[in-house]
């Protein structure tokens, strides 16, 4: 998968289904993707925050890309953001501390960021599935796409391949089966919970879950999700 800053419960769910994670560090960085945005609650609605990066080419990986030399000062902006919209809700003195915590991490490189936060959360949620970065399996990394992640599943002793539903349509599952694997999608059930607002917003960072839920709750949800089967004649 690829690394995302906070990322809503889905993620979480996956990697907790699977017996290994591997998270792409040596990915092309995209500005539209997720690796350093995301959603969180304001006054009933939906906000994005994002990392402040380092300008630098289009074309670095993932783990090229560098936080910006003023993030000292614009991390500050965003905690105290999140601290002003989530200071009400019933879990925040718990989740605060892990909010600074993860905003405070001493590095500078976007990579090693998102993956200590996906750690740190992890560990809140007793989720002790391995985290491998991509670039440490020894595989062609010059490879791409779907023939990429068969390499990885392969060389890591894997047999079946769990992708976000967002992917049913890049991946074939004749392919995976040629090579003795089984392709499979993970799709998150929805659900509410109580949100300030007129209407329920779904789907925002894993932080909004966090601070609206004891940590049990969210434990539970984590296996709220479908395994989609994809037949092998679909393109």
């Amino acid at each position: 998968m690829q690394p995302y800053f906070l990322p809503y419960i889905g993620y979480f769910q996956l990697i907790r289904a699977v017996d290994e994670f591997i998270v792409y560090d040596n990915i092309q960085f995209s500005k539209k993707g997720w690796f350093h945005r995301n959603r969180m609650l304001q006054n009933g609605k939906d906000e994005y925050f994002s990392l402040t990066l380092k300008k630098d080419s289009d074309f670095l990986d993932v783990r090229d890309r560098r936080l910006s030399d003023s993030w000292a000062s614009d991390r500050e902006k965003i905690v105290r953001k999140i601290a002003q919209n989530y200071r009400k809700a019933p879990y925040f003195e718990t989740i605060f501390p892990m909010v600074e915590s993860i905003f405070y991490f001493p590095g500078q490189g976007l990579f090693d960021f998102i993956f200590s936060s996906l750690r740190t959360v992890c560990r809140y949620l007793d989720i002790t599935t391995p985290l491998t970065v991509s670039s440490t399996v020894e595989i062609d990394h010059t490879l791409k796409g779907q023939d990429k992640v068969i390499a990885l599943v392969k060389k890591t002793g894997g047999r079946i391949y769990l992708n976000p539903i967002g992917g049913f349509d890049l991946y074939h599952p004749a392919d995976f089966s040629a090579e003795g694997l089984t392709l499979q999608f993970h799709k998150a059930r929805p659900f509410t919970y109580p949100q300030p607002g007129d209407a329920f917003v779904p789907w925002l960072s894993v932080l909004d879950l966090l601070m609206f839920n004891p940590k049990e709750q969210v434990i539970r949800w984590l296996d709220n999700f479908d395994i989609i089967i994809k037949d092998e004649q679909e393109n």
